[in-house]
């Protein structure tokens, strides 16, 4: 049994756009938006950028932390979708209008992605399921 101080988490880069911000961890990466922003195709290539450069050789997860109401394309999830390291796809809220849309957005994804009311729980699973696909 392992005793002592728990990990500490810490921020690898934190970037500000005109979207809202994305903390970059070291495995895993978590998008908290802007209130009234809209998620489109064309910016979405700002993010794959930075997991371009964080994550280029290396398996992890997203979270999307939905603090704010904002409207996401679905179809920047055929983008997304076709960038093969992204192990784990997490969205965390307790509002239930975004239950409904993750229900739809999970039609357009088509890879793990799970709803969580808690973001502790989603980067749990995040971790796990990026940890068996290193072990693969």
């Amino acid at each position: 049994m392992k005793v002592g101080r728990p990990k500490k988490t810490i921020i690898v880069r934190e970037y500000q756009l005109d979207i809202g911000k994305v903390q970059v961890f070291d495995d895993y990466m978590v998008s908290i938006f802007d209130e009234g922003s809209t998620i489109t195709k064309e910016r979405v290539f700002q993010i794959i950028g930075i997991m371009e450069i964080h994550f280029r050789n290396k398996n992890f997860g997203y979270i999307s932390l939905r603090k704010n109401s904002y409207a996401i394309d679905p179809m920047v999830y055929n983008q997304i979708r076709e960038i093969e390291n992204i192990k784990a796809f997490a969205v965390v809220s307790i509002k239930e209008i975004d239950m409904h849309n993750f229900n739809i957005e999970r039609l357009f994804y088509k890879k793990p992605m799970k709803f969580f009311i808690d973001q502790d729980n989603a980067l749990m699973w995040v971790r796990r399921r990026v940890r068996t696909s290193n072990a693969e």
